[in-house]
């Protein structure tokens, strides 16, 4: 389950242990249209829907009523040249049921630029795009610079 060392019990004082297991969980957009009390989770295979449970609950203070766990085949595909198979590894969805009267919206991480900054970045760009059409016309007939260079 972990990949961590741990020292080698000596005898004397209580040896301070720490069990720290390799889980994890991403939270992942459905691709189809959920009920809003459920939310999507790519976890890592040895996981087990008790582990997703105690995680959520403990770590997180999520109330879970239910949990559902399946595991998505990776695809498969032939190499064009090579003609061998190959495989995406295999990944455990974990569908995560809330109480019914919470609700999961999808986190937004990215700012809403107001209208103002992204009218002044549209001219900023627009001004950008005349100057080098200015340039262009200006250097039109520079000499060694073949014809089908400037438009």
């Amino acid at each position: 389950m972990s990949t961590r060392w741990y020292p080698i019990y000596q005898r004397g004082n209580p040896q301070l242990r720490v069990f720290l297991p390799n889980f994890w969980l991403k939270l992942i957009r459905p691709a189809h249209d959920q009920p809003p009390n459920i939310v999507q989770f790519h976890c890592s295979m040895e996981m087990t829907r008790h582990d997703v449970k105690n995680y959520l609950e403990k770590i997180y203070n999520v109330p879970v009523v239910n949990v559902r766990t399946r595991i998505a085949l990776g695809k498969t595909r032939r190499e064009p040249l090579k003609g061998f198979v190959l495989k995406e590894d295999d990944m455990k969805l974990a569908y995560v049921t809330l109480p019914k009267e919470e609700k999961f919206e999808f986190p937004d991480i990215f700012e809403k630029q107001d209208l103002a900054k992204q009218e002044s970045d549209n001219k900023a760009l627009e001004d950008t795009k005349q100057g080098f059409k200015k340039y262009l016309e200006r250097n039109k007939f520079r000499p060694g610079l073949p014809g089908w260079f400037s438009i």
